[in-house]
């Protein structure tokens, strides 16, 4: 087996992607199911299935992409992030790499609470999720050893998790839109927001709903644009009040095909996030990338200068605000850091 190259790509929450996904070399989907998955809670599932695209060549360096919250693996392959990077001649080649695309626990073709289970699917968080990319790699797809982890938003955050969990696992790290902090401040204070909306609306019954409950969308598209989009970017699509309210009419309007109980689990997943205390384990290369205009990730709390003296041979690229950039949606799109990413792949060093 080659030397390995896997990339865990966060794919942004509702509304930041609008991009059509693309169709790439040797493009297929499958599931893999993990056997007697065995859940923090101590709760265990027979058969917890992961989906996942592939495309590329299968001969070369594995890039494996994971979503972000709300998404799936295939939301990566849009015109903004895939349409970037994947292409001939591009930093991120398919015909040079492997790139394997996982759905998180609870998205996508994965398990998840629509599947039957309802409120009664176990609570699964962040580690959950992460041990399940870690199972698919490593049982389903025979893995030993990746060249590199890069994460966006959720999947940032889970990057964080690998660099601790996993330290041995991959020569580098870049984990983007996230911090390696407790769930807090208006990031964490909006997903209450969203999970508290959907458990109170009188349609939800517990998780028993016979119609999705209409604070699902509304609460969706509330944290989307509190929490996202950057100051500079949405002034100018909504430069006017009624460009404001047209734009609002158009999210609040558009066709939102979500399960509430998908929703609700996705966001509390990231409750008991917290690697700060572990951040020393780090052994691989490490790039921090996040923008100076997200929301969820602001850089003057000052999370980050903290994290990074930690970790040796690490360092920080901050994205700088502009009417171009979207806010927590930056890292989203590929143009902004590709060409950081293709250095860094060429040049870090192996340690198999």
């Amino acid at each position: 087996m080659c030397r390995l190259l896997i990339v865990v790509i966060s794919y942004l929450s509702f509304f930041v992607l609008p991009a059509s996904a693309q169709n790439f070399l040797n493009q297929k989907s499958a599931i893999w199911t993990a056997k007697e998955f065995k859940f923090h809670t101590g709760e265990v599932m027979p058969n917890l299935n992961i989906g996942y695209t592939t495309l590329g060549n299968p001969n070369g360096e594995v890039i494996v992409i994971l979503h972000g919250t709300a998404g799936s693996g295939q939301g990566m392959l849009n015109n903004t992030f895939g349409g970037e990077l994947f292409g001939p001649g591009q930093v991120l080649d398919a015909t040079k790499y492997f790139i394997i695309l996982p759905d998180s626990i609870g998205a996508g073709k994965s398990s998840k609470p629509s599947d039957g289970l309802r409120a009664k699917f176990p609570k699964y968080n962040y580690d959950d999720m992460v041990l399940a990319q870690y199972r698919l790699l490593t049982e389903g797809l025979h893995l030993k050893h990746v060249r590199m982890i890069l994460g966006n938003s959720m999947g940032g955050m889970h990057t964080w998790l690998w660099g601790t969990q996993y330290p041995n696992f991959m020569d580098i790290l870049v984990p983007m839109a996230s911090m390696p902090s407790e769930m807090s401040g208006r990031n964490w204070l909006m997903r209450r927001l969203i999970i508290d909306s959907i458990k109170n609306d009188p349609e939800y019954l517990n998780g028993n709903y016979v119609k999705q409950p209409k604070s699902l969308q509304f609460a969706s598209v509330f944290y989307a644009l509190a929490t996202n989009g950057g100051n500079q970017g949405l002034q100018r699509i909504a430069p006017t009040r009624e460009k404001a309210d047209q734009l609002l009419n158009q999210r609040m309007n558009s066709n939102f095909n979500g399960d509430a109980n998908d929703n609700l689990y996705q966001w509390d997943s990231s409750r008991d996030f917290n690697p700060a205390n572990q951040l020393e384990k780090i052994q691989a290369t490490l790039l921090v990338i996040n923008s100076a205009d997200d929301e969820r990730n602001p850089p003057e709390l000052n999370v980050m200068h903290k994290a990074l003296a930690k970790i040796p041979n690490s360092r920080l690229l901050l994205i700088p605000a502009s009417d171009q950039t979207s806010g927590h949606g930056t890292t989203g799109q590929a143009k902004w850091w590709k060409n950081e990413v293709g250095t860094l792949i060429q040049n870090a060093p192996r340690f198999n």
